[in-house]
């Protein structure tokens, strides 16, 4: 028992060890965490050392992560959030309010509903009700005052120095190889509804470069699209996270799509602590992995 007793994690090198596998390595890790990456690999080997074995697998070609890795990474993202939720627990001043606050679909899958998730349980006083839509519906809303802020995606030419970048991902056409593309018949498109920014653009770039689009299957949900594309019913405007291997990115004949960046906008409102405070906690979250993580 003594043995065991003598062992400690510490949340430095827990922190060290999550960024190490959200950011893709040492290197990438330590920038984002403000440190150089030998001080990173100290943490790290300090940890090893203390637990009795190795964590990272340093062969060449060799996965990240040892298998006591990857078993110490799913409890150290537990201890982690338990020790910020304790830390920001006995330094929060209590709030009350209401927080309108506005999502896209997608954005309800990241580590966004986590946060949410401690946050309403450090702030039970605030009254948090959440609208899921589509990014130019939230940002209507927005505008009209219907709520404080929305998460929400646009391109990157689009973001403004005020909003909070959460990611970024890259947008691309995509077909199934077994779908043909006669020059002289319109293309066949897949589309998210009428509200959709890529439809617009897509649309309009592509009639300004001489291609007829015709709308051929319309979904609101990005399962849908991927499915449509899959079974060769036409091009679709997907973002990096719905790609398959089966598909087809087109590069020639089409109008190059913008990045994609996903952003915190507030609404032009008097100032809300609780709002406030809320943002504050998504903010450091980025400051420590870099961004906030998307499921693959």
């Amino acid at each position: 028992m003594a043995g065991i007793l003598s062992r400690r994690l510490d949340i430095d090198a827990l922190r060290a060890l999550t960024a190490i596998e959200d950011q893709g390595g040492v290197t990438r890790a330590a920038e984002v965490l403000g440190l150089s990456q030998s001080a990173v690999s100290h943490r790290i080997r300090r940890l090893e050392a203390s637990l009795g074995c190795d964590l990272l697998d340093r062969r060449a070609n060799a996965p990240l992560f040892t298998g006591a890795g990857r078993d110490l990474l799913a409890r150290a993202r537990r201890i982690l959030g338990l020790h910020d939720e304790a830390v920001l627990s006995l330094s929060k001043s209590p709030l009350q309010g209401r927080i309108a606050l506005g999502m896209t679909e997608d954005t309800t899958c990241t580590d966004l509903s986590r946060i949410l998730g401690r946050f309403r349980r450090l702030h039970p006083e605030v009254s948090v009700r959440t609208r899921v839509g589509m990014s130019l519906t939230l940002q209507t809303m927005l505008a009209a005052g219907a709520l404080d802020a929305a998460i929400v995606q646009m391109f990157r030419h689009d973001v403004r120095p005020q909003d909070l970048l959460l990611f970024r991902e890259e947008l691309h056409w995509v077909k199934s190889p077994d779908l043909d593309l006669p020059a002289d018949r319109p293309v066949p498109f897949l589309s998210f509804d009428e509200n959709c920014f890529y439809r617009r653009w897509g649309i309009d770039m592509a009639q300004d470069e001489g291609r007829l689009f015709e709308t051929v299957f319309e979904c609101s949900s990005a399962a849908g699209i991927t499915a449509a594309v899959q079974a060769g019913l036409g091009v679709a405007l997907l973002s990096s996270r719905y790609l398959k291997p089966e598909m087809e990115i087109l590069t020639a004949n089409l109008p190059a799509p913008p990045d994609l960046a996903y952003v915190v906008r507030r609404a032009k409102k008097p100032r809300n602590p609780a709002l406030e405070s809320l943002i504050a906690q998504i903010a450091d979250e980025i400051s420590r992995s870099g961004q906030l993580q998307i499921p693959a």
